[in-house]
């Protein structure tokens, strides 16, 4: 079974409302459509401490959640946007991925190879595109692989205060790329997980 861990990097804790919260369910929904189980966290309720080690000690909540990521076939990463960037929690999970880089596994291949990507991005002003070519290049990097139309993303009026989670229904384009999202992420994770890359 195909299992996906959605990160929400919300800069609000629970149980405040979060329109990245919202998308990446709807992500997780559409996946769910085919045969793919997934789970939700907040990384603001938990103590990640800044670093680019696999565990910062001193109550460090950032294991615990690499051990999800690991046991995961699919990373949803949602952000909002924040001043035309990814929020300061999405660059931290970054970050924290970066300890990964040179961890490979028994036959010589880095230990999110295997593992698919996709990114969610929310917010009320320009940046969408930015915001999730820098997901892509950092989470390739660590070894994640993007599927096709891996990304979905809302973009409100410029200076206005609507947020996604206000919207009386969702957007016939966002729920468009949102299916073809998952049916992509489904179909190559579904094909990794057969046919592995090939040892180093």
């Amino acid at each position: 079974m195909v299992t996906a861990l959605a990160l929400n990097c919300t800069l609000k804790p629970s149980p405040a409302a979060s329109s990245s919260q919202l998308l990446a369910q709807q992500v997780l929904d559409a996946l769910a459509e085919h045969g793919v189980t997934g789970e939700q966290l907040r990384v603001a309720d938990h103590d990640v401490k800044p670093g680019v080690e696999h565990d910062m000690g001193d109550g460090d909540e950032w294991p615990r959640i690499r051990e999800r990521v690991l046991a995961a076939d699919i990373l949803v990463l949602a952000t909002p946007t924040w001043v035309g960037h990814l929020s300061s929690i999405a660059q931290r999970v970054l970050e924290r991925l970066d300890a990964d880089i040179s961890e490979t596994d028994d036959e010589g291949r880095q230990v999110m190879a295997g593992k698919v990507a996709v990114a969610v991005v929310v917010g009320n002003e320009d940046g969408a595109h930015a915001i999730i070519a820098d997901l892509f290049q950092g989470l390739n990097d660590v070894g994640f692989t993007v599927p096709a139309a891996g990304a979905v993303y809302w973009n409100g009026e410029a200076m206005h205060k609507t947020d996604y989670k206000d919207l009386s229904s969702t957007p016939e384009e966002v729920a468009g790329a949102t299916a073809t999202l998952a049916r992509n992420a489904a179909h190559l994770a579904a094909l990794l997980t057969e046919r592995p890359y090939p040892g180093a």
